[in-house]
């Protein structure tokens, strides 16, 4: 049978033997153990629950226990009990710092009996003490449920029984992880085969955790000391010197043979050349980072040779601390005035600055602001890890004068469509933004064509330090005239000119001024004696803009205010004196009781005092005269005489 084999076989084993009960009193291994010839944890992994044991049990593997509880006669591989049995306890996976360690909780069959069988064939030494153990907790809350109880023997292979032990009871109400065990002599055999018995009945308890079962040699007591101390670890630093003597007290046989053995970052034990003695010196030159680790064996002459029969002392360790590393600028250019930041990295630990002016800081990057050209110099570090190794570094800080930008001035107008000059200096390097409009961005003197006002920024740099200033170019707009809509009036009357004038800088003034009351006005009144054109001139740096109204002065209309139809040839019609200059006009005449009596069109035929051919009364008439839209309509009264 192979190794793999075996050590399923006795993983399902150990796992029904614990099945069967735990030894009332353990009879573990008080001298020093070997390796371990099997070692079952179980495994590890992401998920809550781990892969079944397989075959070789004949307890079902509970695939439905993520939604709680194995049953009677069922087993599961968890991280642990949380969440599935609220009758139970809730424990972790024993195995020691592993998270993320499996454990196999029971939940025993309710008919007693054997229920696991193996044949383990695994090469033990003759005439050695074997110690076998298990890590096992009773899971169950109730203390009056049933309780598990396991016997389990060792056998040949012939089914001569060679031990056996009775665990009793396995008390519950204290969910501790407790290991159990036993030990056993082998003789001649090279093979042994592994019974488990469970006692108790399932149902209502027997209910288990099972983890972390050992199988290895059991020896004489081992003791063994660093630099004749208690401690078994001592640290040195990455590069240090160092000379550590190991000592090793065996209580056994004086015909044992011994060896120490070295074990370097756990790539595994190896024999150290030539050192069978009980005392070792171990001297470090330069010491490489690492974790050194050292042990004593012993074993019987006979059975040295195998790793299996061989018992081993507690491990002494060597660590080789690194130490920090650090990464710093060794130089580093700061302006005058900017923050100086002492820029660290670092694998931690503790910092010691110091700098010009006595300077002192413990902070893993400090910050000083304001920087001055006194703190030009070299800033020093110091820094312990939390293993007490000290390594330094050290960066030289150098405060240069900024460069100061300066613009000719930072004001500049132009018309649409020119140009200007823009003019820094203070720096070796400039970079202007925004580019538009630029003739290019990166010279002290561009020109700059924008459409319209832009402010541009142009930094300033002497290689290191900048600095930055602003250039307003204004970008004027054309004047624009408008002299407003064109007017009419009645001769003698006013109007108002409506003149809007716009752009940068301009000044206006309307042409002619006769009729003007003030032509600097925009707004001026206009008492024209004739129809005119008045023309608004607009005038700015940048261009001259004009605008026309024309004003139609319309004759005074002469309105009697009285006639007398009556025959004799004296007034005998309503006369308006030019009246027919508006060909459009209309006429209408209303008595006092709003009556319509006359109406015309134009005035070609006037009014002679008469309605539907009949003879007015004598009275007072009113009247509306509409002589052209634009104008205000006539009104007034006339009186007919007799």
């Amino acid at each position: 049978m192979t190794f793999k084999k075996l050590a399923a076989g006795l993983l399902l084993t150990v796992l029904m033997l614990v099945l069967a009960g735990i030894p009332v009193k353990s009879q573990v291994c008080t001298g020093s153990l070997g390796d371990p010839v099997i070692n079952i944890d179980f495994g590890r992994g992401s998920a809550f629950f781990g892969p079944g044991v397989g075959s070789n049990t004949s307890y079902n593997y509970n695939t439905s226990s993520a939604s709680g509880n194995p049953h009677d006669g069922d087993y599961s591989i968890a991280k642990t009990t949380a969440g599935m049995n609220s009758g139970w306890y809730t424990v972790q996976n024993h195995t020691p710092n592993d998270p993320d360690g499996y454990m196999m909780v029971v939940n025993a069959s309710e008919t007693p009996g054997m229920f696991y069988e193996s044949t383990v064939a695994i090469d033990l030494c003759p005439n050695t003490t074997y110690e076998f153990a298990a890590w096992i907790v009773n899971i169950l809350r109730n203390t009056n449920g049933k309780k598990p109880n396991i016997t389990f023997s060792i056998l040949t292979l012939n089914d001569d029984v060679l031990q056996t032990f009775n665990t009793g009871d396995i008390d519950n109400g204290n969910p501790e992880w407790k290991q159990y065990g036993f030990l056993f002599q082998t003789t001649n055999a090279s093979a042994v085969k592994i019974r488990m018995i469970n006692n108790g009945p399932g149902g209502s308890g027997n209910d288990l955790a099972l983890d972390d079962i050992t199988f290895r040699a059991c020896g004489p007591s081992i003791t063994t000391k660093l630099n004749s101390a208690d401690n078994n670890v001592e640290n040195i630093c990455e590069g240090g010197n160092g000379s550590f003597n190991f000592n090793a007290d065996v209580q056994g046989s004086p015909t044992l043979r011994h060896q120490w053995q070295f074990n370097l970052n756990n790539s595994g034990w190896n024999d150290v050349p030539n050192e069978i003695t009980r005392n070792m010196q171990v001297t470090f030159s330069n010491a490489s980072k690492g974790t050194y680790q050292y042990r004593f064996t012993a074993a019987e002459p006979g059975n040295f040779s195998s790793v299996n029969c061989r018992t081993v002392s507690q491990v002494l360790t060597i660590n080789v601390n690194p130490l920090p590393v650090l990464n710093i600028a060794p130089n580093k250019l700061v302006c005058l005035g900017d923050p100086i930041t002492l820029d660290l990295t670092s694998t931690g630990g503790t910092y010691a600055w110091t700098g010009p002016n006595g300077y002192t800081a413990s902070e893993k990057s400090p910050t000083i602001p304001n920087a001055t050209a006194s703190m030009s110099g070299l800033y020093k570090v110091v820094v312990t890890s939390s293993s007490g190794c000290i390594t330094s570094t050290q960066t030289n800080i150098t405060v240069i004068p900024r460069a100061i930008a300066t613009v000719a001035g930072p004001l500049l107008e132009i018309c649409k469509g020119s140009s200007a000059q823009l003019m820094a200096s203070g720096g070796t390097t400039y970079r202007w933004s925004p580019a538009e409009g630029l003739s290019a961005t990166d010279i002290p003197d561009p020109s700059a064509n924008p459409q319209k006002t832009t402010t541009y920024k142009v930094v300033v740099s002497n290689g290191i330090c900048e600095s930055s200033a602003e250039v307003k170019v204004v970008v004027l707009e054309d004047p624009k005239a408008s002299a407003g809509t064109d007017k009419k009036i009645l001769e003698g009357q006013s109007t108002i000119l409506n003149g809007n004038v716009s752009g940068n800088h301009v000044t206006y003034s309307w042409s002619p001024s006769d009729g003007l009351d003030d032509p600097s006005k925009i707004n001026p009144v206009a008492s024209p004696k004739r129809d005119i054109t008045y023309t608004l001139t607009a005038i700015s740096d940048c261009n001259i803009s004009t605008d026309e109204v024309f004003i139609r002065v319309y004759p005074t209309v002469m309105i009697r205010n009285a006639f007398s139809p009556n025959g004799d040839g004296v007034n005998d019609t309503w006369k308006l004196e030019a009246v027919d200059t508006y060909k459009n006009s209309g006429i209408k005449v209303m008595n006092r009781y709003g009556e319509l009596v006359f109406q015309s069109i134009g005035y070609e035929k006037p009014w002679d005092g008469r309605f539907k051919n009949e003879d007015l009364p004598i009275g007072v008439y009113y009247y509306i005269i509409n002589l052209d839209p634009d104008l205000k309509p006539l009104t007034g009264s006339v009186t007919i005489l007799r």
